[in-house]
């Protein structure tokens, strides 16, 4: 079983920039694609981007596309998410979350490890 732990979420003022990263311990695999999520208080947790065990591979939710870049360093086992031009919203909570290489998927439900977030704020 892999363990993710999240780092790197903050305040930030809006149209600044941000980068989180996900370090896994435990049980990895070489295999294992990564995704970022994140949740509003009161929402669902919704899509951020995702990559696939290789790297060579990503996808976006559209409300990121262009902001966000996901990458991943397999020799430190983490998993970055590079966010610029934040918008000003509410404040959410970004998951790291892992699962098998087949499909870089958006439903939450289908990623079977997760970290416990970290908090990022965007001021105004």
């Amino acid at each position: 079983q892999v363990q993710l732990v999240e780092s790197g979420g903050g305040l930030v003022q809006a149209g600044g920039s941000l980068r989180l990263s996900c370090a896994a311990s435990g049980r990895t695999f070489s295999t294992e694609n990564r995704g970022w999520f994140r949740q509003a208080p009161g929402k669902e947790r919704e899509f951020v981007a995702a990559i696939n065990w290789s790297g060579s591979t990503t996808a976006y939710a559209d409300s990121v596309t262009g902001r966000f870049t996901i990458s991943r360093d397999n020799a430190k086992n983490t998993v970055y998410l590079q966010m610029n031009s934040l918008k000003s919203e509410a404040p959410a909570v970004y998951y790291c979350a892992a699962k098998s290489p087949y499909g870089l998927s958006p439903i939450s439900r289908l990623w079977g490890s997760w970290g416990q977030g970290t908090e990022v704020t965007v001021s105004s």
